[in-house]
């Protein structure tokens, strides 16, 4: 592997530095529409390199025969033994050799790639740049130097050559300001996430000879998941076809992706270019596996009406119906796009793994998008497995990081469970950082953590438990409303900051009708506050229905109209909380909640609430109670709680010697200052 990695270095390195004739005739930022399309060109050149000749001679054979190219293809890619051909008689070198039609031949040679080949060069736009190039003088400098690098597959593995695409495009990024994270994941993280994915079917499932199967990857970016799932399927089983399937928004990617798929023998049709969630390009498709590696907390606000409307006139027939995740954070519907293409489990079922951050355990209280699409997935006992990974493992993040593992065909020892994986401890250092990329998964560490999620036992970094434990019932507990109340100049005030007294004297009225209304209203005021003026007193009220009962009588008295929002709003102004009231009732006799003594209260599903309820609130509160109809039922997985190590404070002896050691030091270094 060490001389994969020197090999890689080197035609990164050189490939890097033909962006440097760009320098001054175009941005920094854009060096990468150049640099990465004659790089999947060069690519696709020389791997058509050893049966160019014979590809020709067929094509003359054809055209004799008076047929169309189009309905060739077939005839020459068996030649080619690739998935594409090329019927231009240029290449690289010839190109090279005829300076001043270079762009119409680059053109021409482009335009002999058969379909799939031609779909790569088109999303990069790559025409526009062939202009460019020419009207610069630089189109010839450009092809000499990729003419002169050899990306044959004899010389540059599939393996490396995908590396150099992404080292290419995270450095392309880096000088864009665009997050290189976003296009591909380190491949020690594919690597765990494959044999997760594989670890329950490794023994006999996926060691049959002749075995087809399915992966399928809905932000495959430039298709690092899917190429390593191919080569670890190959390892374990080297009889066993891994057809691949794919979707990436992004155009430099996809293309990257379709063409390298396309190097691979894949059928590049399979990758399709668009957003998963609005343009579904696999929508009929089910898979047997799935990995992804969706972008972190990226909103969804572009694609909101279209994933609305899907999930209130579909429901669960469509593939949100379990609910929508804040705007902010698009994760979650990733993972339901997935578990909708999951095969019945009487068809096999399927497995899947993806990459979130923390806020999908937890984020959103009971009831809410992201706990009821945690509640649906766990309550059908579709989540393994998660397993924690190292902070400062990606190139675009530092935060941690979770594979989630989800299956809806789990053995039976497995059923009803779900198992936790603590793998930060899990990492090396590596000797150069690579953006936030700090970290990484040496090959120990990735066969330790397949290790015990495969043993499935309780252990240091593996904790099992029941779905149910991740449940809670949400409970509202109520306590009694009780106030004390005396009319007051102070509370006179305050009554007339209350937004109803305020009201009065507005009209939504124009002209004389608004002026009489507006006029009225002041009066009314006016006698509101003379009335409220005559019971300033001492007598203090500890019961609300005697008070209103006085304050009705006053109003009547005086022949001022006293309104429910007026009296609520003096209620406001003259009452104050006190335990030592008597508790206030509604109209039917039932006892009136404080809303600002109102709290609430997670109870675990296991857990009966009213034994809660006894043995947790009530010794404190006695008058609490619950409202049983604001009961809500949540799930949140808190990670880190349950592998959370205490560690006992330092002695106080221990802190007070260091101390004055410190002190001492300070001291001694004073005088040497003053000295």
């Amino acid at each position: 592997m060490s001389d994969q990695l020197t090999n890689f270095s080197e035609k990164t390195n050189f490939i890097w530095s033909i962006a440097e004739i760009l320098r001054g005739d175009y941005k920094q930022s854009e060096y990468g529409k150049v640099v990465l399309p004659f790089t999947v060109l060069r690519r696709l050149d020389c791997v058509l390199s050893p049966t160019k000749a014979q590809v020709l001679a067929k094509m003359e054979e054809i055209q004799g025969m008076g047929l169309d190219p189009e309905q060739a293809e077939p005839v020459l890619t068996s030649v080619t033994g690739e998935r594409f051909c090329n019927t231009s008689p240029f290449d690289f070198q010839t190109l090279k050799a005829e300076p001043d039609n270079l762009a119409d031949n680059l053109k021409a040679y482009i335009r002999g790639f058969s379909r799939e080949a031609r779909d790569i060069i088109d999303y990069f736009n790559f025409h526009v740049q062939i202009d460019r190039l020419e009207e610069a003088d630089l189109l010839y400098l450009v092809v000499e130097r990729f003419a002169a690098i050899d990306l044959h597959p004899d010389r540059v593995s599939n393996l490396e050559m995908g590396y150099i695409f992404e080292e290419l495009i995270r450095r392309f990024s880096e000088q864009s300001n665009e997050t290189a994270g976003e296009h591909f994941t380190p491949r020690e993280v594919i690597r765990l996430m494959v044999n997760l994915l594989f670890n329950e079917d490794e023994v006999g499932e996926l060691n049959r000879k002749g075995i087809i199967r399915t992966l399928y990857d809905p932000a495959c970016g430039t298709g690092g998941m899917l190429s390593v799932a191919e080569e670890y399927l190959k390892e374990l089983n080297d009889q066993a076809q891994l057809k691949v399937f794919g979707q990436e928004l992004n155009a430099e990617s996809y293309a990257i992706c379709k063409a390298d798929m396309l190097l691979k023998g894949q059928d590049a049709s399979r990758i399709k270019f668009g957003n998963s969630f609005t343009h579904d390009g696999l929508v009929h498709e089910k898979f047997d596996y799935m990995l992804s590696n969706p972008p972190f907390g990226v909103e969804w606000k572009k694609v909101q009406r279209a994933i609305e409307d899907e999930h209130k006139q579909q429901g669960y027939n469509g593939r949100f119906g379990a609910g929508l995740p804040r705007v902010s954070d698009g994760s979650l519907l990733f993972l339901q796009h997935m578990i909708s293409k999951m095969k019945s489990p009487e068809e096999g079922g399927s497995r899947l793994a993806i990459v979130f951050n923390g806020s999908p355990l937890f984020t959103g209280g009971a009831e809410s998008g992201e706990s009821n699409i945690r509640r649906w997935i766990i309550e059908n006992d579709w989540l393994e497995a998660i397993v924690a990974l190292p902070d400062q493992l990606f190139y675009n993040t530092g935060i941690s990081t979770y594979v989630w593992i989800v299956t809806n065909r789990k053995r039976p020892a497995r059923k009803g469970k779900i198992q936790l994986i603590n793998g930060v401890k899990f990492f090396q250092t590596m000797r150069k950082s690579l953006g936030n990329k700090r970290h990484e998964l040496g090959q120990d560490h990735i066969d330790e953590i397949s290790r015990i999620h495969g043993e499935f036992r309780e252990g240091k970094y593996s904790k099992i438990f029941d779905n149910a434990d991740f449940g809670y019932r949400r409970i509202t507990v109520e306590r009694p409303l009780r106030l004390r109340i005396q009319v007051t100049e102070e509370g006179i005030q305050r009554l007339t900051e209350q937004t109803p007294f305020q009201n009065l004297d507005k009209s939504r009225k124009k002209g004389a009708a608004g002026e009489k209304e507006i006029a009225e209203g002041k009066a009314q005021q006016e006698a509101i506050l003379k009335t409220l003026g005559g019971m300033v007193t001492e007598k203090v009220y500890t019961d609300r229905d005697a008070f209103l009962k006085e304050l009705k009588g006053v109003f009547k008295e005086q022949g001022v109209k006293l309104t429910a929002s007026i009296q609520k709003a003096i209620l406001a102004a003259c009452g104050e909380r006190d335990e030592t009231a008597q508790v206030c009732k509604d109209s039917k006799g039932n006892i009136e909640p404080d809303p600002d003594l109102r709290d609430y209260e997670n109870v675990p599903l296991k857990e009966e609430i009213h034994d809660y309820m006894e043995r947790e609130v009530k010794p404190h509160v006695p008058d609490a109670w619950i409202d049983e109809e604001k009961t809500k039922v949540g799930y949140e997985i808190p990670f880190t709680r349950h592998f959370y190590e205490y560690k006992p404070l330092r002695p106080l002896e221990e802190i007070d010697a260091e101390i004055q050691a410190l002190e001492k030091e300070i001291l001694g270094m004073l005088g040497e200052i003053a000295q």
